[in-house]
């Protein structure tokens, strides 16, 4: 481990500019640290002479920091930055190697992540104990002001572990995995590994959570240090029916929450009640409108089929909107849901993918705008009295028409909103 001291003797270049890359630069400015270089893909004049000189420097410096998403395979640097592989860390490298702080904790997996930091936060914050959401959840880590008395809850995607080298958590929770990010990574296997190094530079005082034996079987194989714990599913589904709370987290959110509630010795008692005042995230099963028998449902943090497939269990009676960018190699297996799905809607540019995925198996409609779709939607909701559920779970990736899953969303929400006014 890195002391600030040690550190300010280091060169470090930073790839990437955007805003994990500029909260790097003003981090590392602020410390001090005068041998630095930057480079961003996306300048708009391109400096040759500024390049060429990034290049040669490149071999010489001691950490090369990338921005989550880069990937050194298909960047315009990439025998350079190939040869110098050992060099490259993340943002998150940084934050451990000159913090020593008390408590830290990590989550990744496929899908959940962000629910799970929400929740426990919520959980600890309604406990009286101080947190802050970094990471890929909410503010690039180095832009915080470090605190020893508070414990920084931190959500890891599979982008910001491939070259991460330096990250120690006190907590690391692997909440599940399936099949995401193929091209991205290149395989099944580099996926996997990549969410491993989550555990790589845990010591015997740290914890590594699970609930998938896989998972373990796995993490024995690797004979990592930390001592993990199996967390035992569906804890709280007899409570939850109990008291008839429709909650937009899936069990295995609360079950990892409670473990960590755990061990910070919270008692049951109070890990239920705030359980109870926890409201979910925008796009994740959000439902967010209810309209006659009509309930219209926001799933568009949905982006591979693996995610949409829990939305349909929740749900009966569906109007599903779905399409947009699709996955490499997903595959859309809707035998177990088809007859809950009275009619689908296909948005977005890929629209021939998902009618292959569907015909034969449910009725459905090619329609490119989403906002058409909602205003055919609500000719329906006027003339029908039936319990319907719309369904806004693409099942794919929002770049073929929007920013991202919150852009895609929010557009939904307000062409829903718009139309609901019209009929009200």
């Amino acid at each position: 481990m890195e002391n600030l001291k040690e550190l300010k003797k280091k060169k470090i270049a930073i790839y990437g500019l955007g805003v994990t890359g500029k909260s790097v630069l003003n981090f590392l400015k602020k410390k001090r640290i005068k041998k630095l270089i930057t480079w961003d893909d996306n300048q708009k004049v391109l400096n040759k002479s500024k390049k060429k000189n990034f290049l040669l420097d490149l071999s010489k410096m001691d950490y090369i920091v990338t921005s989550p998403g880069i990937n050194i395979k298909k960047s315009n640097f990439k025998k350079h930055l190939s040869k110098n592989k050992h060099k490259i860390i993340t943002d998150l490298d940084l934050f451990f190697l000159i913090n020593r702080l008390k408590k830290t904790i990590i989550v990744t997996g496929t899908n959940g992540k962000s629910t799970t930091c929400a929740l426990i936060s919520h959980i600890l914050k309604t406990n009286n104990f101080r947190t802050e959401l970094v990471g890929n959840i909410g503010k690039p880590i180095l832009s915080q002001k470090f605190n020893k008395n508070k414990i920084y809850i931190i959500e890891a995607s599979s982008y910001q572990l491939e070259y991460s080298k330096f990250i120690k958590p006190n907590y690391a929770l692997f909440l599940n995995i399936s099949k995401d990010h193929i091209d991205w990574h290149g395989s099944m296997k580099n996926y996997i590994n990549s969410k491993f190094k989550i555990f790589n530079n845990q010591s015997i005082k740290d914890h590594a959570l699970f609930d998938n034996r896989k998972l373990i079987k796995i993490y024995k194989k690797k004979k990592y240090q930390g001592k993990f714990t199996y967390i035992k599913k569906n804890n709280f589904k007899n409570y939850l029916k109990e008291h008839q709370l429709k909650f937009q987290t899936e069990i295995q959110n609360i079950n990892f929450a409670f473990e960590i509630s755990k061990k910070f010795k919270i008692r049951k008692k109070a890990f239920l009640k705030s359980l109870n005042s926890f409201k979910g995230l925008n796009h994740r099963y959000e439902i967010f409108l209810k309209i006659k028998k009509f309930t219209f449902i926001n799933d568009s943090k949905a982006t591979s089929f693996e995610a949409t497939k829990k939305a349909l269990v929740k749900s009966e009676n569906i109007i599903w909107i779905l399409g947009g960018q699709p996955k490499m190699n997903d595959k859309i297996n809707i035998e177990k849901f088809k007859k809950k799905i009275i009619h689908g809607f296909i948005i977005g540019k890929h629209s021939k993918f998902f009618k292959k995925q569907l015909k034969n198996k449910i009725s459905y409609t090619v329609i490119k705008e989403l906002k058409n779709v909602m205003k055919i939607i609500f000719k329906f909701v006027n003339k029908s009295n039936k319990k319907i559920t719309i369904l806004f779970s693409p099942a794919s990736a929002s770049f073929d028409q929007f920013k991202n899953f919150e852009d895609r969303g929010n557009y939904f929400k307000k062409y829903t909103k718009y139309y609901a006014k019209r009929i009200s």
